[in-house]
C-alpha cells in the first residue's frame, strides 16, 4: 500500500524552520507561495488540509536581535516566539486569502493533548475548521510552553494533530528528502528507505542532530513523529521540501520515506474498545443504534436515558433497547447537561443549557462500536 497526498481524504502537512525562514531570518515568501498554491489545489480536489508550521521563534529572533535564533534561554524562545507568530501566522493568511482560502491559526501545548477535555475541544475544533474547507496553521504555543508542558518539536505535534483530527495521512516537509541507512551528510554509501513496514525494523538508524542548525528536530524526532502517527492509524512520510511545489513534486515522484499505519483500527478505537471501566451509560433509540453502525455520531434526539455520573471526556457505554451494549465512547457533555438535551432537537439545545451546545452527545470520533 502506497502513500499518495492526492489519495489522503484528511491531510497533515508540517513545515519545518529552515524551509520556511532563510539564514537572515526572512519568510521565503515565494517558497511559501508554491506550497500555498499545492495545498489549493489538494482543498480544491476535495482534500482536507491542515499545516502544522514552524517558523515563530526564528522570525521573531532576528525582530529581536536575539542571540543564537532566539534560543539562548526559554525566556528569549518565549520573547521570540510571541513576535514572530504574527508575523508568521498573517503571511500564512495572506497567502492563503489570494488563493481564496481562509486560514485560522491554533496555538496548542502538549496539556492540550494530554488532558482529555481539552483534546476534545481541540479535536472538536479542527474537524469543524477542515470541514468548513479551513486550512488550520498549527504551532507550539512556546510563548507560554516550559520544558514541562512542550512537544519540543512540531514533527511530533504533526502527529499528535494527526490523531486529533482522525487525519490519514501526515507529511513531513523537511531540509532531508527521507530516512537513510546511515547518516547521508557523513556516510557517501549511505541510501533512501522508501518504505518503513515497522518502527522496530529500524530503530537505531535515526541521529538527533537537526541538520540546518534552525529547528529543534531531528531525525530521532521524526521517527518518533512516525510511532505516534502511525499507532494512529495515519500514514507518515518524510519528504524533502526545497525547491518550489515541495507538495506536488512529492506527488508526482514519490521520492521520500514512507511509515505504513497497520491495517488494524487506530490506537485510540482500541483504547475505547477495550476494557476501560466507564462512568455511565447514555441508553439509545433503535434509530439511533441504526445511525452509529452506519458511521453516525450521537446525537441527543436519539438518545432515551442517562445512567452514572460523568464528566465532559468521560467514557461512557452507549446502550441498546435490548440492553446490549453497542458501543463506548467519550461523552461531549456532562451528565447533568445530558440529561437535559436527551430525546430533543438539535434547534433546542442552546436554549436549554445556556450556551452554544455540541453538535452530538458522543462524536464519531471518539466512539468506537462493540
Amino acid at each position: 500500500m502506497s502513500f499518495s497526498p492526492a489519495a489522503c481524504p484528511r491531510l497533515i502537512v508540517k513545515v519545518g524552520s529552515s524551509l520556511l525562514v532563510d539564514p537572515a531570518g526572512e519568510i521565503r515568501r515565494d517558497w511559501l507561495a508554491s506550497l500555498v498554491a499545492d495545498i489549493a489545489g489538494r482543498v480544491s480536489a476535495g482534500q482536507q488540509v491542515a499545516v502544522v508550521s514552524s517558523g515563530a521563534i526564528a522570525l521573531g529572533a532576528r525582530r529581536l536581535k536575539l542571540a543564537k535564533g532566539g534560543r539562548a534561554s526559554l525566556e528569549d524562545a518565549q520573547a521570540a516566539a510571541a513576535t514572530g507568530q504574527i508575523a508568521l501566522a498573517g503571511t500564512w493568511a495572506a497567502l492563503l486569502h489570494e488563493q481564496g482560502l481562509t486560514a485560522a491559526q491554533m496555538l496548542l501545548t502538549l496539556d492540550d493533548l494530554e488532558d482529555r477535555r481539552r483534546y476534545l475541544n481541540a479535536a472538536a475544533t479542527l474537524d469543524r475548521l477542515l470541514r468548513l474547507n479551513v486550512v488550520p496553521i498549527i504551532n507550539e504555543n512556546d510563548s507560554v510552553a516550559t520544558e514541562e508542558i512542550r512537544f519540543g518539536d512540531n514533527d511530533r505535534l504533526a502527529a499528535r494533530v494527526a490523531g486529533a483530527a482522525m487525519a490519514q495521512g501526515v507529511i513531513l516537509l523537511s531540509d532531508v528528502d527521507g530516512l537513510y541507512t546511515a547518516n547521508p551528510v557523513t556516510d557517501p554509501a549511505a541510501t533512501l528507505i522508501p518504505r518503513v513496514e515497522t518502527i522496530a525494523a529500524i530503530e537505531g538508524m535515526a541521529d538527533g542532530s537537526s541538520r540546518s542548525g534552525m529547528g529543534s528536530g531531528g531525525m530521532l524526532a521524526k521517527v518518533e513523529a512516525a510511532r505516534i502517527a502511525t499507532a494512529a492509524g495515519a500514514h507518515l512520510a518524510i519528504a524533502g521540501g526545497h525547491g518550489l511545489h515541495p507538495l506536488q513534486r512529492f506527488a508526482d515522484s514519490g521520492h521520500g520515506t514512507v511509515f505504513v499505519a497497520p491495517a488494524s483500527a487506530p490506537a485510540r478505537k482500541a483504547w475505547l474498545r477495550g476494557g476501560l471501566t466507564a462512568r455511565g451509560a447514555i441508553h439509545i433509540d433503535a434509530g439511533a443504534v441504526d445511525a452509529l453502525r452506519a458511521g453516525k455520531s450521537l446525537l441527543p434526539a436519539g438518545a432515551q436515558r442517562i445512567d452514572g455520573r460523568f464528566a465532559r471526556g468521560d467514557l461512557v457505554l452507549l446502550v441498546a433497547p435490548d440492553g446490549s451494549q453497542i458501543a463506548r465512547g467519550l461523552s461531549e457533555y456532562g451528565d447533568a447537561d445530558a440529561a437535559l438535551v436527551i430525546g430533543r432537537r438539535s434547534d433546542e439545545l442552546g436554549d436549554l443549557l445556556g450556551y452554544a451546545p455540541r453538535s452530538a452527545l458522543v462524536h464519531r470520533n471518539h466512539m468506537a462500536l462493540l
